[in-house]
């Protein structure tokens, strides 16, 4: 799908495209969404006090998702491979800023140290280098340094018949919000609705040593993806990052 048609799909956008030009093309590929109901009090000790809480049906959630990044470039630069193509893991929760629903990343890791520190150069965003080897239908990433571990096997399924208002409520976001120093960075997105496919998990082995009360080897709800073409623009730094 070429950039100016998914540009014109945005009947399934909360507000309207951001203003402005759009600075960055990647894809987010054969994504996987493992979803955690979690206690609120606990994943307040990770979240800036400047970021309310996101609920849904009063309780909030973590996810963490593992997918591949590939051909992520600047506008009017081609994709250079050995920066533009990484695996990556974030683990992210769902808060407001301004009234504007978004994620928030508890932890940004990619498998490749370039790409990682050219990422956080450019965007503020906390990156860290994780060993991590994907085949088919497999997923593995060590962080000796955090002792964190991820492993997983899954297959997946066919496309869900029909979302839940849920599958969308953690799978449809277009802000992501960032602490970063004495700012809030907010950073917009784009893309068509991501196709959502079940998924079964056939072994998982989860071990983050700090998100040990959110995370854990048996997610209430999975999802799997082919991956999105996404959009996104410059970041928007907001001075009042409170304490």
């Amino acid at each position: 799908m070429s950039i100016n048609e998914i540009l014109n799909i945005t009947e399934h956008r909360p507000w309207g495209l951001p203003a402005g030009p759009w600075k960055y093309y990647q894809e987010w590929n054969r994504a996987v969404f493992l979803h955690w109901q979690v206690d609120e009090a606990e994943l307040k000790r990770f979240v800036p006090a400047g970021l309310e809480a996101d609920l849904y049906e009063g309780r909030p959630w973590v996810s963490l998702v593992a997918f591949t990044m590939e051909n992520i470039r600047p506008r009017y630069l081609p994709p250079f491979p050995p920066v533009s193509d990484f695996h990556e893991i974030n683990i992210r929760t769902y808060v407001r800023y301004n009234g504007r629903p978004g994620v928030y990343f508890l932890s940004i890791e990619g498998g490749s140290a370039l790409s990682c520190r050219i990422a956080k150069g450019l965007s503020e965003l906390p990156y860290r280098y994780s060993k991590m080897k994907r085949q088919e239908n497999a997923y593995v990433s060590t962080n000796t340094g955090f002792e964190d571990t991820f492993e997983l096997r899954y297959r997946t399924g066919p496309p869900l018949a029909g979302k839940t208002p849920l599958d969308k409520w953690l799978t449809e976001r277009y802000a992501l919000f960032q602490d970063a120093g004495h700012s809030i960075n907010e950073f917009e997105t784009h893309h068509v609705e991501w196709p959502v496919c079940s998924i079964g998990l056939e072994r998982i082995r989860i071990n983050y040593p700090r998100f040990g009360k959110l995370l854990s080897d048996t997610p209430g709800l999975s999802h799997y993806s082919t991956g999105v073409q996404v959009i996104a623009w410059g970041k928007k730094k907001y001075k009042e990052r409170a304490s």
